[in-house]
């Protein structure tokens, strides 16, 4: 029997009619997001922005703390990811195939070419960020005790935004994917230069063995492709994934993005137009359910100076959102996804390079593969790794080049680091090096001297400088970060556009002449 009298048929209807409030009231308990209270309850009751702490701080919305690049970073990932998910319905990943079906999307499938050109650029994009995002963190001190932890993800997710990037690299088969992979394969097996210098490659080939776990073969063929597949559209983006719940779930735990110790002052007149800092009055009262030892980052901060998440935060997530949308779809009507011809293993591309983040990489290879592949590159890891452990200081923590020197050493670090590596690659280029000075130098100390490991060395002895100038950690961590930041540009950008045929030096595209 239906209930109040109405029959069955009459109370159906009246259930069919109300389904769609029923649903939403099922989707969203707490109904609109109006009060604080309400907003409060949007944030906890979605399995997405639960991660972001009920209340912001209005120092940490500022445009001017963040720059929105890590919020970019995670936009340019759900764009690539989309994207990708559309050119999979028509990619194989054969050598046989894949850059057939590459040039199908390119020229037969509707809107193909433009969401290749969206996926290509919103990938750029996100490594461009990523980077960003690291230097943002580590110029406002953002690894210091809390966020030691969260400085290691925050590594582990460029790692793997380059490696996604990379092995995306491969998957059209033409002539510049095909020979920039076999340019990283050998990367990978430079440590034989070490080991064949002292003669022991036969029985310790680790460079041979870390390019065949790359490539699943000797060479980049049919295993390398289904690999890079593999790890490109499953294992590296699962990874990534987990990697950025951690992260996001670790600055909340964290209490927050770092501040500076006055941000409540500084924010004093802002917050002025949120008071009352609550609008609902509480009808639910807590008790203390044990005691423990220790405290967590909430603990001394109260509700004053901070506004809802729902919706200032989110709001200026959305807007960072659309705000890389536009940048990606703009870049891809201007500028399409290279496609070059068919992969030919017996025809080497000349110039062969590397993808562009790899160039600086490649520059100092062209002195020493190891050093310029393995050697560098691991001190720069370890070195960014350590630094929260080594840099215990607060004094600057959350302002942006706080500490001991500030933005007086940065200038004058950015002169250093840019005139450095330009010197050294100028007197490299014009005067050659020890090989050509000296044909019958040993190997070895070709690869323990060189213009990367001189450059490198300028850096460090700089960096002590400005640890015993400043008696400041920081001051050293900010002047070796700057130098290496401004050295990996100066080193990108005469791989990407000065060096030609045979890796030797060109003003111009145009004087590269026939090859």
């Amino acid at each position: 029997m239906a209930a109040d009298g109405y029959s069955a048929l009459h109370e159906f209807w009246l259930n069919l009619r109300a389904i769609p409030n029923h649903v939403y009231r099922a989707m969203f308990r707490g109904g609109p997001p109006k009060t604080d209270r309400t907003r409060s309850s949007f944030i906890f009751g979605n399995v997405f922005l639960h991660l972001h702490s009920v209340r912001t701080h209005l120092w940490s919305l500022r445009w001017s703390t963040t720059m929105g690049l890590g919020i970019m970073t995670t936009a340019a990932f759900l764009i690539t990811l989309i994207t990708g998910i559309l050119l999979m319905f028509y990619y194989k990943p054969y050598p046989d195939v894949a850059y057939q079906s590459i040039k199908d999307i390119h020229f037969i499938v509707p809107t193909g070419r433009f969401m290749r050109n969206i996926h290509r650029w919103a990938a750029n994009v996100m490594v461009i960020a990523v980077i960003l995002h690291m230097a943002r963190a580590f110029y406002t001190a953002s690894y210091r005790k809390p966020r030691e932890f969260n400085w290691f993800i925050g590594w582990g997710l460029l790692v793997t935004t380059l490696g996604l990037s990379f092995t995306g690299y491969l998957l059209p088969w033409d002539q510049l994917a095909y020979w920039a992979i076999t340019i990283g394969a050998n990367i990978a097996q430079s440590p034989r230069e070490i080991t064949d210098a002292l003669g022991i490659t036969a029985w310790a080939d680790i460079g041979g063995l870390q390019r065949e776990i790359l490539l699943g073969s000797d060479k980049v063929g049919e295993e390398a492709l289904i690999r890079f597949y593999l790890l490109h559209v499953m294992i590296l983006p699962l990874a990534l994934v987990m990697l950025m719940a951690v992260h996001f779930w670790r600055i909340r735990k964290d209490g927050g993005l770092a501040k500076p110790a006055n941000a409540d002052e500084l924010v004093a007149e802002e917050a002025k137009e949120f008071y009352p800092v609550f609008t609902d009055a509480p009808t639910k009262t807590y008790h203390l359910a044990a005691v423990v030892k220790g405290k967590t980052a909430a603990v001394g901060s109260g509700p004053e100076h901070t506004v809802p998440s729902m919706p200032h935060l989110f709001y200026a997530e959305l807007g960072v959102l659309m705000l890389t949308t536009l940048i990606c779809v703009a870049l891809a009507f201007v500028s399409d996804a290279p496609l070059k011809e068919l992969a030919n293993p017996l025809v080497p591309e000349n110039p062969a390079k590397a993808p562009w983040y790899f160039l600086g990489l490649q520059e100092i290879v062209s002195f020493s593969a190891f050093m310029g592949g393995i050697g560098i590159p691991m001190l720069c890891v370890i070195g960014l790794g350590l630094i929260p452990f080594l840099d215990r200081e607060k004094e600057g923590t959350g302002s942006w080049f706080g500490g001991p020197g500030g933005w007086k050493l940065v200038k004058w670090s950015v002169v250093v680091g840019f005139a450095a590596s330009i010197g050294v690659e100028a007197f490299a280029i014009h005067f050659g090096w020890l090989r050509e000075w000296f044909p019958d130098i040993p190997q070895l100390l070709i690869t323990f001297i060189n213009p990367g490991t001189v450059l490198t060395a300028i850096y460090a002895v700089y960096s002590i400088w400005a640890v015993r100038r400043y008696n400041s950690t920081r001051a050293g961590a900010l002047a070796l970060f700057t130098c290496f930041l401004c050295g990996f540009i100066v080193l990108t950008v005469i791989g990407t556009y000065f060096r030609g045929p045979n890796w030797d030096f060109f003003w111009s595209p145009s004087d590269w002449g026939g090859h």
